[in-house]
């Protein structure tokens, strides 16, 4: 998969000995540190997983953590971490690919926890966005700010949104483009080639994502493989956490300061996304962005304000109520 990071139209592919006192019952507390320092045996088999990659850009200024897209699409943020890295020291961290354990939005947590400096500000894009706010909402004092970039969705109503715009985005001749390749997608047996299917199919969506597009701006990362069953197994338990209530409600742990960046021709709604998430992040600040569609750094006429306004705010000079940027 390539750029298009959060992709509803693929979800319905559906490719865990007490110290006793004499005459006495044991004190509750003693007996729960016996349980817990009593040797145990457990038919459990563990699992030493590595840590993820981590990519390095730039050499000076403070520390910014950006996260790609998809899921399952590593890479997918490569130029905005390139373009930040003059002005930030940079960490790309490249999501853990399916196959070792299931992936879920707990898994990439945690491995993003593995790798991250003990604080630092978020720029997370699309599903990095949501990941952003999963891991500041469980690590809230090691996040210094968040900077939401296309954020993905959080209800069904706006889901369902996302399907019109892409299907009107896309044309007649796009869309039957796109069902064919969810159905060669579908019945594909070999990983590998699955894999390759997901990415064109992310490509041909990304497309239709965007705005005014720099003809230049080719694929982020063709040397990474796409993840398809990663990206099926993460979006499967994002969707989980939504329904059980889990998410958004859990971001109200989140004490750093919020920026969602949104482009006002990006299929997914900014506004709706805003208004639900402001429901738990009374603080969150919102910049729409004229003239541009999901992926604001690849933008013609919205990449120089974009970077304007996220150096600003992490640098904190910014400060925006909400608006609409050039």
């Amino acid at each position: 998969m390539s750029r298009s990071g959060l992709w509803p139209p693929l979800r319905a592919l559906r490719l865990t000995g007490a110290r006793h006192r004499r005459g006495s019952a044991p004190l509750l507390a003693e007996v729960i540190a016996a349980l817990f320092s009593a040797p145990r045996l457990s038919s459990t088999r563990v699992i030493h997983l590595p840590p993820i990659e981590v990519r390095h850009h730039g050499a000076a200024g403070p520390t910014v953590v950006v996260l790609h897209g998809g899921p399952g699409a590593p890479g997918s943020a490569l130029g905005l971490a390139r373009c930040l890295a003059a002005s930030f020291r940079v960490l790309e961290p490249l999501q853990r690919r399916s196959g070792a354990v299931p992936l879920t939005v707990e898994r990439h947590v945690a491995d993003l926890a593995a790798v991250m400096p003990e604080r630092a500000a978020i720029v997370g894009w699309s599903w990095g966005a949501m990941l952003g706010l999963s891991f500041a909402a469980r690590h809230p004092e090691r996040v210094s700010g968040l900077v939401v970039v296309g954020c993905g969705t959080y209800d069904e109503s706006s889901r369902a949104d996302v399907h019109l715009r892409l299907a009107e985005r896309l044309g007649e001749t796009g869309r039957v483009g796109v069902e064919a390749l969810k159905k060669e997608l579908a019945g594909e047996p070999d990983a590998r080639r699955r894999d390759a299917l997901f990415a064109k199919l992310g490509a041909e969506i990304g497309r239709a994502e965007a705005y005014d597009r720099f003809p230049d701006d080719a694929a982020e990362e063709p040397g990474l493989l796409a993840d398809a069953a990663g990206y099926q197994e993460t979006w499967d338990d994002a969707l989980r956490l939504q329904r059980e209530g889990v998410e958004p409600a859990i971001f109200a742990n989140i004490r750093a300061g919020v920026l969602m960046l949104h482009g006002a021709a990006n299929p997914h709604p900014g506004p709706e996304t805003r208004d639900v998430l402001r429901r738990f992040l009374p603080q969150l600040e919102y910049v729409e962005l004229l003239r541009s569609g999901h992926e604001p750094w690849h933008e013609r006429q919205a990449r120089a304000s974009f970077f304007e306004i996220v150096r600003d705010w992490l640098h904190g000079t910014g400060g925006c109520a909400d608006t609409a940027a050039v």
